[in-house]
């Protein structure tokens, strides 16, 4: 198999559009039929749905819980009205390789939880693999996926697209069973 992959010199939101092409051409060569998306204010999702929706693939849209709500960071329910317009669902919840109970401790107490270190060795490929890992994690747990089937996780460096995996998906529970198949896009400066 001759696999070709996106390698873009910087990460960031330039690569948005070459990133949603590419993942687009190999999921019509796979015959995948659902997409994972990280978006926090539904941009990078609605230019999902307008390259994937013709073509009957499912886009799923992942947002970042309300805890970082003071941030900036979360999808209004305006936002959030347009996207599930645009036939995208959206899925906001806690960050499955952190954030949670367990990073709490962390913070004021020291040491690392388990998924905090999944989440720091993610981030050695790039911001955008531990992101799309994430969201996969997020949309099978709150049962959008088709567990049997591969899906294409679609995330990047802070604001757009520049990072794309074809995974067997997993839950947080199995996360030993998920497997990164092929890396699409990714910045090398990540």
């Amino acid at each position: 198999m001759k696999l070709e992959t996106l390698c873009f010199e910087e990460g960031g939101p330039q690569n948005t559009a070459a990133t949603l092409d590419h993942a687009l051409k190999r999921a019509l060569a796979l015959g995948i039929k659902q997409v994972v998306v990280a978006s926090s204010h539904g941009g990078t999702a609605l230019e999902a749905a307008t390259r994937f929706g013709p073509h009957s693939i499912k886009v799923i849209a992942v947002s970042i819980g309300h805890g970082w709500d003071s941030l900036g960071w979360c999808m209004t329910p305006q936002e959030r009205a347009k996207v599930e317009a645009a036939g995208v669902q959206v899925v906001t919840g806690i960050h499955a390789l952190g954030d949670g109970i367990g990073s709490a401790f962390s913070e004021k107490h020291g040491g690392r939880a388990p998924e905090e270190i999944v989440r720091q060795t993610l981030y050695t490929f790039c911001q955008g693999m531990k992101v799309a890992v994430e969201c996969i994690l997020m949309a099978a747990e709150a049962g959008l996926l088709d567990m049997e089937q591969e899906v294409i996780g679609i995330a990047g460096s802070s604001e757009g697209a520049d990072t794309a995996i074809v995974c067997l998906p997993a839950y947080p529970r199995t996360y030993l069973d998920l497997r990164v198949r092929e890396i699409l896009a990714k910045p090398r400066l990540g």
